[in-house]
């Protein structure tokens, strides 16, 4: 069976208020994406890792690799327009059939337990979509205000998400909807049914700029994601 891993890699600095896109920038004292990718390397499924970034942004990513000797193994491939699109140009460059898990590259602090406990989810059920519970209360905006929802019929969507090869090769078939927003919706769009996993509470995203603050504390306590 043959593991692969596509980090996407699309995103800018302006929630950030940086001029260098989130997964460039440092976090103890190396970019965020090499972090995503070590994690997946070194962990237990040790998958082909496809690294989808903006064709501007290929020759940077390589001067990076070469400033901070990073040689983990991995293929560059075309970003797209919407993330659907970048996960459809990662998904064309594998030929073969296996489990893939999508992740983004802005989870640097994600941890080898959760890579492998989807891999091996998603080889018995099809797909492994983590997620963790909302601590705070939730309020649905309407038009004349708002309303309280049930947190406890509610969770919060992680990555990697991962699946059956077959299945998102038929899912990604579609054409692109906004109601798109992760990979599990589009695997749900195409008649699949979606599974769930706990994910961990620090498998943070990095959105702003305290999240690399946050990060940075979780790697240098050893906390995993």
């Amino acid at each position: 069976m043959k593991f692969y891993a596509i980090i996407v890699a699309g995103g800018s600095g302006k929630r950030m208020q940086t001029a260098v896109a989130k997964q460039f920038l440092l976090l103890n004292e190396k970019p965020v994406m090499m972090h995503t990718l070590q994690a997946f390397h070194f962990s237990e499924v040790q998958p082909e890792i496809i690294v989808v970034l903006s064709k501007d942004d290929h020759d940077y990513w390589k001067e990076l690799c070469q400033k901070y000797n990073f040689n983990i193994p991995h293929t560059l491939v075309e970003g797209g327009k919407e993330r659907f699109h970048s996960v459809r140009n990662g998904l064309m460059s594998i030929k073969e059939d296996g489990v893939v898990a999508i992740h983004d590259a802005v989870r640097p602090v994600v941890n080898t337990s959760l890579i492998t406990s989807t891999f091996k989810h998603a080889l018995e059920v099809g797909n492994a979509i983590p997620v963790v519970k909302p601590s705070d209360s939730v309020r649905e905006i309407e038009a004349t205000g708002s309303k309280i929802l049930n947190r406890d019929k509610l969770v919060l969507i992680q990555t990697p998400q991962t699946f059956d090869l077959g299945q998102l090769r038929i899912a990604y078939q579609q054409s692109f909807s906004p109601i798109f927003t992760d990979d599990a919706s589009v695997v749900e769009a195409a008649g699949f049914p979606i599974n769930l996993v706990e994910g961990n509470r620090n498998n943070i995203k990095i959105t702003f700029p305290e999240d690399l603050e946050l990060a940075s504390f979780l790697m240098k306590n050893n906390i995993p994601g």
